[in-house]
C-alpha cells in the first residue's frame, strides 16, 4: 500500500485540533483596514471553524493531520 499525499493547498489554509475540528483564518483582514471598524477587525482575528460537511472534505485532503 502506498502513502497518501497531503494536499499542500489545504495544509497551508487549514489546521486540525486534537478534537478533530478544522480551523481556518478568516478573510477580509488584508487591506482597506481603515474603512473597517475595530469591532469587525477584532472578530476577524478569531479563527473560524468549519462545518461538518466541509470538515469531512478537508480531512480527506489531509490524511495525516
Amino acid at each position: 500500500m502506498s502513502k497518501l499525499k497531503t494536499s499542500r493547498t489545504a495544509a497551508k489554509r487549514f489546521s486540525v485540533n486534537k478534537k478533530g475540528k478544522v480551523k481556518f483564518k478568516r478573510a477580509y483582514l488584508r487591506h482597506l483596514l481603515s474603512a473597517k471598524s475595530p469591532k469587525q477587525k477584532r472578530h476577524l482575528r478569531e479563527p473560524g471553524r468549519l462545518g461538518k460537511a466541509d470538515t469531512k472534505r478537508v480531512r480527506a485532503m489531509m490524511p495525516y493531520a
